[in-house]
């Protein structure tokens, strides 16, 4: 399992990219691997603020739905349309490619309470 130092973690298994006041998002190779085939997203919609751990949008699978919760508050400035055409990119490139979505996020201090690579992968990956 994959899980890069250079992310943050939550532990409702998304990732964030911290760029300065911006994150990019997405669900970590755990997630993705426990939700199987990814068949559709339904991507949180451009402009809307948000606090951390608000649901914002949503992942179908063959096996279920599930709410994605943004790690930090903050406004959402992009979406991967990407995935509207393809949602299986999630499950070929939860790191890359299959980025869900970018924050301008509005609190910095909430960063630190996320979860280290090493942390996330004690907690969650045994």
């Amino acid at each position: 399992m994959n899980y890069p130092d250079t992310l943050k973690y939550s532990s409702s298994h998304e990732w964030i990219k911290v760029e300065g006041n911006k994150g990019i998002v997405g669900i970590t190779f755990f997630a993705q691997k426990e939700l199987g085939d990814i068949v559709f997203v339904e991507l949180p919609e451009m402009g809307k603020s948000v606090k951390a751990k608000d649901a914002c949008c949503v992942v179908e699978s063959v096996k279920t739905a599930s709410d994605i919760y943004s790690p930090v508050s903050g406004k959402i400035t992009a979406i991967n349309d990407k995935l509207d055409t393809n949602p299986e990119l999630i499950n070929e490139d939860c790191y890359g490619d299959g980025w869900i979505f970018e924050i301008e996020i509005t609190d910095q201090s909430e960063i630190s309470k996320l979860l280290s690579a090493q942390d996330y992968k004690n907690q969650y990956t045994k």
